[in-house]
């Protein structure tokens, strides 16, 4: 056996056999001394994106790149270090055979020495399984927050680069099971510290989406999420050949090859606009219902081009461009999806977001008393809140007839305050007032 490994040592001198990981080294051995600019890239699946691709490669600025992956072999090596045009100064790709990889000094130096990381595709148990809680993610998230690494994946790799993640430890599910029971064996979320990134915090990932049988299982993943943490979870998801590239001011990029190819991402949430937008059903060995009026989250989907045109802003989550809205409900384990209308977050926002309904809103600023009259009497369930500037809703009296509510503002502390009226679960008027 050690006269075997001696022969394929002498034939083939880029490679490195260890009992615990496997590397294949193309390009120059010498450290590249340079700055990255950061960023996370994150790829559908299947055949990469070359656009893509080079934004992640030039993210590292000439410098050293490395792969990660649990099987395989050398694939990226010449894909990264002269097949895009791009120039770095070295790619290593590390297989790794088990946990203990995690814990060699050759690796966690390669690591302190890359200026971006892949993971490549392949069961992202074993990513979970052998990197997660080792020193391998403490370099990986130091290299991140202190040296600015561009991080990116594909398939698997991009699965474990959100706050929260599908591990897949007990194997992978469809949205038939998932939404049949969201408490299903199969449907393991985790928040465990893993892959750290601040603009993926309380965000899940998925990949290969253009699989009609994706969306379901996300909005089940999320809906777990709300159940086990309390959180309303955002997600990020891509068809194969598609990618999300992330800059370090947050704005994503969807990379792919429309109008040739229909390459979607998309951008979930829960509806914000809803003052109830918890799942009204998400309970062990029940079929899921998140439904809210047939608009429990919102997905932005965009189109992804070869140059990046089309993005959405990860800062507040509503700026985009070139894409479409589509509101997205379960209904007793069913999924279904309608074009829907763009969100709105923001309370200080004076945007209506119906046209059914006209409100004339005087006096403004008001020391007393507040008048909303509005022109179609037809609606009956109208609702009135008041927000302070934190957010909190305040406490207040009003009267509502058939064709205004009178708002009365004593015993409020003066300031500016935002008023939502909601027509059932739509919300339809917002305003900005100030009471003296």
């Amino acid at each position: 056996m050690k006269v075997f490994i001696l022969i394929i040592l002498i034939a083939l001198p880029n490679i490195v056999l260890a009992e615990n990981f496997t590397s294949y080294f193309s390009g120059n051995t010498n450290d590249a001394i340079v700055s990255p600019s950061g960023g996370v890239c994150l790829m559908g699946g299947a055949t990469e994106d070359d656009s893509a691709m080079r934004w992640f490669l030039k993210r590292a600025n000439g410098g050293d790149i490395l792969v990660l992956r649990a099987s395989g072999a050398d694939g990226y090596n010449n894909y990264f270090y002269s097949e895009l045009g791009v120039q770095v100064n070295s790619v290593e790709t590390i297989v790794f055979h088990n946990r203990q990889a995690s814990y060699d000094e050759y690796i966690l130096r390669k690591i302190d020495q890359a200026e971006a990381i892949w993971f490549a595709g392949g069961d992202q148990w074993k990513y979970v399984s052998y990197w997660r809680g080792t020193p391998l993610d403490s370099a990986i998230n130091r290299a991140i927050a202190i040296r600015n690494i561009a991080i990116g994946g594909t398939s698997a790799g991009m699965a474990i680069l959100g706050n929260f993640y599908f591990t897949a430890q007990n194997g992978t599910v469809t949205s038939q099971i998932a939404l049949a029971n969201p408490f299903n064996n199969l449907v393991t979320i985790d928040s465990t510290a893993f892959i750290k990134n601040k603009f993926l915090i309380n965000t899940i990932t998925d990949s290969h989406f253009d699989n009609p049988n994706r969306k379901g299982r996300l909005v089940a993943f999320m809906a777990r999420i709300f159940s086990d943490y309390g959180v309303f979870a955002k997600a990020i998801a891509c068809d194969e050949y598609t990618a999300v590239c992330i800059d370090t001011n947050g704005i994503a990029r969807v990379f792919g090859n429309y109008p040739k190819y229909d390459d979607n991402a998309y951008f979930i949430q829960s509806n914000c606009e809803l003052l109830e937008r918890s799942p009204e059903n998400c309970t062990v060995a029940t079929p899921l219902t998140w439904y809210r009026q047939a608009m429990a989250l919102k997905a932005y989907q965009i189109k992804g081009d070869s140059l990046g045109s089309n993005y959405f802003d990860l800062n507040n989550w509503q700026n985009a461009s070139g894409g479409k809205y589509y509101d997205w409900s379960v209904q007793q384990g069913v999924f279904a999806e309608k074009e829907g209308l763009p969100i709105n977050c923001s309370p200080n926002s004076t945007e209506f977001l119906s046209n059914k309904i006209d409100f004339e809103l005087f006096p403004n600023p008001t020391n007393e008393n507040l008048i909303i009259k509005y022109v179609n009497n037809q609606f009956e369930n109208l609702n009135v809140f008041l927000f302070d500037q934190l957010g909190q809703i305040t406490r207040f009296n009003f009267e509502k007839s058939n064709s205004s509510i009178v708002l009365s503002l004593n015993g409020i502390s003066n300031g500016i305050y935002y008023l939502v009226i909601m027509n059932g679960n739509y919300v339809v008027y917002k305003q900005k007032i100030l009471k003296f």
